[in-house]
């Protein structure tokens, strides 16, 4: 099975289902455990099935950093949880992650990878605020610090048609670039 293939199965699987049946914070939880844990495979697991061993250290970096940055702010911030459970809301570690890998799959290897991976992060994050576990500016910033790692330390392997996030004052969007 290719990787592109598995991440597919992996949206339909864990992605789609589980989240319509959803209809508590446990179950929330649960579903982001498994995106965002599953996004950290698949950022590992495809430069690795496709011999790329330069992706690997990039998809390491990205993911690593995004983890380290998340766990330092959640030691400087201590927001107290929607919850109450604990004070380490902000930011969203399994945002963090999600989108660490979700963006280091999209930089790699377009947006073949990009497309499923960003739209599983994105449930990673609602189903964090859905799950009581963050506020949703906990989820955004989580988002900001994954994306940032994932572009900071991902060069492209493949760079024939490349989707590039952008943000201003007024709004936001996806630029989508083609080389032929």
């Amino acid at each position: 099975m290719k990787p592109r293939h598995l991440l597919a199965t992996l949206t339909l699987a864990v992605g789609i289902s589980p989240a319509a049946h959803a209809i508590n914070n446990d179950q929330w939880a649960n579903i982001s455990d498994v995106t965002a844990y599953g996004l950290l495979g698949a950022g590992l697991a495809a430069p690795t099935l496709r011999g790329d061993w330069q992706g690997l250290r990039q998809a390491a970096f990205s993911i690593g950093s995004a983890s380290g940055v998340a766990t330092l702010g959640k030691a400087v911030f201590k927001e107290t949880r929607p919850d109450r459970s604990d004070r380490n809301s902000f930011p969203s570690g399994h945002t963090s992650v999600a989108f660490a890998s979700a963006t280091t799959l999209h930089r790699r290897y377009g947006w073949e990878y990009g497309v499923p991976a960003y739209a599983l992060a994105t449930l990673t994050g609602t189903a964090r605020v859905a799950a009581k576990k963050h506020f949703w500016w906990d989820v955004v910033a989580g988002a900001a610090i994954g994306t940032t790692t994932g572009w900071f330390f991902t060069d492209p392997f493949d760079n024939k048609v490349q989707l590039i996030p952008w943000a201003d004052s007024k709004g936001g969007g996806v630029l989508v670039g083609v080389t032929w």
